[in-house]
């Protein structure tokens, strides 16, 4: 597992370096602590570091690079490593890039600690007032002006690494101001990692290998089975389509017919009595005229018949 660890001063980046450490048994390097192994060993590169440090100049990007190239080739960084203090600026992020390509590794990831500038300073601020209320003696460097600049310096310098590895798809972010145990957490969830293994033996390889074959058959039998199930549901999809669009045009057909029917109805009737029926109702208009002039007739008598009456009496 290879880590490179981002955030300003303060962040908490040393403490979760070391539980990574321990709970993952790599080695946690400093390119400081890397640069004084390196003079002390009389490496090459080491004495290069020691002419330049002597004469209070600043160590190039090309000798830092190749400390790390003799550090992590080292037993103890076979299993992985956590970067404390470089990359710090995009040209490293590059160099480390390149160094890595060539020996074949990768970074696992860059984790950066989120946290709130302001809150680290006013950190600062208490417990400098919390050790001057012991009478305990104050680093020079230790006070919220000195923080300030070195979060400058992490604003103009580091954080853009936070771009370069998040436009790579490295970055991940973590709330730094969390507890230490929730950001511990935290990492531990994005890295997922379980412990180290033991490398298997030549045999326990070749025993591994037939499951290897049958693993790799089932899931080609997985892929082929899906791909029947696609074209089965395909057929399945355009059956239902053919069998409603039938349905549709009967349903069309029949709603056609009950259509003209109804018209057909209509007019008929609208039609016009046939000549039968005008006779009909000729008869009967007839009869009812007879039936009007015979009453009317006995009523004519009757008035006649009363007239003559009243007349003979008198």
């Amino acid at each position: 597992m290879r880590l490179i660890l981002l955030g300003p001063p303060g962040a908490g980046k040393g403490t979760q370096a070391q539980r990574l450490v321990q709970k993952y048994g790599i080695v946690q390097l400093s390119t400081g602590d890397m640069l004084r192994a390196a003079v002390a060993a009389g490496t090459p590169i080491g004495l290069k570091a020691k002419d330049i440090m002597a004469s209070g100049g600043l160590v190039s990007d090309d000798i830092v690079i190749g400390i790390i190239a003799d550090r992590i080739e080292q037993d103890d960084a076979r299993k992985g490593f956590i970067l404390d203090g470089f990359p710090r600026t995009v040209p490293q992020a590059e160099a480390l890039d390149r160094l890595l390509k060539e020996k074949g590794l990768k970074l696992d990831s860059v984790i950066e600690l989120k946290v709130n500038e302001a809150v680290l300073l006013q950190r600062v601020e208490n417990r400098i007032s919390e050790m001057q209320a012991r009478g305990e003696a104050v680093r020079a460097d230790d006070n919220a002006e000195a923080l300030a600049k070195r979060l400058d310096a992490y604003r103009a310098q580091t954080e853009p690494l936070v771009h370069y590895y998040g436009d790579k798809r490295a970055l991940a972010t973590v709330d730094g101001m969390a507890s230490i145990d929730e950001v511990t957490a935290q990492i531990s969830r994005i890295l997922e990692v379980p412990g180290p293994k033991a490398k298997p033996t030549s045999r326990a390889k070749a025993k591994a290998a037939p499951k290897k074959v049958g693993i790799v058959a089932k899931a080609g039998k997985r892929v082929r089975a899906s791909e029947t199930s696609k074209r089965a549901k395909a057929k399945k999809a355009v059956k239902t389509k053919a069998k409603k669009a039938k349905v549709a045009k009967k349903s069309a057909v029949k709603a056609s017919s009950l259509a003209r029917r109804a018209k057909k109805t209509a007019k008929k009737g609208r039609k016009a009595p046939s000549k039968a029926g005008k006779r009909v109702v000729g008869r009967k208009a007839a009869a009812s005229k007879r039936a009007a002039q015979k009453v009317a007739k006995k009523v004519t008598k009757r008035r006649a018949k009363g007239r003559n009456q009243l007349t003979k009496r008198r």
